[in-house]
């Protein structure tokens, strides 16, 4: 029973010892292996791995994307020397480990302010060579692809990939935007007025045609009026001719009638002329008397 003790001590410490030799990987991350202080190895694969007890001991590394934002807009000069404030964000990830570790010792905060420094300075030579319309919506696309390029170039040197590089705002300052506004809000005025003048002069231009065209129809249609009464008269002439022709007593006495008619409408109407006058012709019989009613 005595020597079950130490027996079950070693056997202890073996299973402590042969656990201590087992690590696993998991397949969002890599595994350095350090061997007495030094890089022995760096393991990828995920699943279970042996490492020697006591002088080996491992350290893991994200494997996966990562974003850096930065918490406050950064300030550029464009070409134009106008200031803009830049919102951005970069996506990265480790892919030499070894490298990664060798270069910034493994701290992933040493590397976020390098790739920060890195993508600055970029954009500030960036914005530099170009105007305000070209940073917000004229190259935007260009700018943003080229510091992926020149980052992911520098990004290596560490063993990180720069994944993309975004400008998800870019903004002009307080100060310099309500200055812009006002010429914005000057030109639109502008515009405005000038469209108001065009309009009047358009307005004018057509209401003058109409006016013109008006006194052209109301002429045409005066000419054509009196070419028809003109026409209508002739016609009730050459009518009255032939019934004169045909009948002349009875002509004379017709619009005898119609001349008494019109003469005497109303009631009240007054004519002096004298008896004899031959407005009375057929109002007196054939010995010249006036005809007793």
């Amino acid at each position: 029973m005595k020597a079950l003790g130490p027996i079950a001590a070693v056997l202890i410490a073996l299973a402590l010892l042969g656990s201590s030799a087992l690590y696993t990987v998991d397949q969002r991350q890599n595994a350095v292996v350090f061997q007495l202080g030094e890089v022995k190895d760096v393991i990828s694969e995920p699943g279970l791995h042996f490492k020697w007890p006591l002088i080996q001991n491992i350290r893991y590394f994200d494997t996966r994307i990562q974003t850096l934002d930065d918490p406050e807009p950064l300030r550029f000069i464009t070409s134009e020397k106008k200031p803009v404030l830049v919102d951005s964000y970069v996506k990265w990830r480790i892919v030499d480990t070894k490298q990664f570790y060798i270069s910034v010792q493994g701290d992933e905060l040493r590397a976020s302010k390098r790739l920060q420094q890195t993508i600055t300075d970029g954009l500030q030579a960036e914005f530099g060579k170009r105007t305000v319309h070209d940073v917000v919506s004229g190259e935007r696309d260009a700018i943003m692809e080229l510091m992926r390029e020149k980052a992911d170039v520098d990004a290596r040197k560490i063993g990180v990939q720069i994944i993309d590089v975004r400008l998800k705002r870019v903004d002009l300052p307080q100060e310099v935007s309500e200055s812009v506004y006002r010429r914005m809000e000057a030109e639109r005025k502008r515009v405005a007025n000038e469209l108001r003048s065009t309009g009047s002069a358009e307005a004018e231009r057509i209401r003058a045609d109409a006016e013109k065209q008006r006194e052209v129809i109301l002429a045409e249609a005066y000419r054509d009026a009196q070419r028809i009464k003109g026409e209508g008269d002739a016609k009730a002439s050459a009518v009255y001719a032939q019934a004169f022709q045909q009948n002349p007593e009875f002509y004379s006495f017709y619009r005898s009638m119609e001349a008494y008619r019109s003469s005497f409408r109303n009631k009240g109407d007054v004519m002096l002329l004298d008896p004899s006058s031959d407005f009375f012709k057929y109002m007196r019989d054939s010995a010249g008397k006036a005809v007793k009613k």
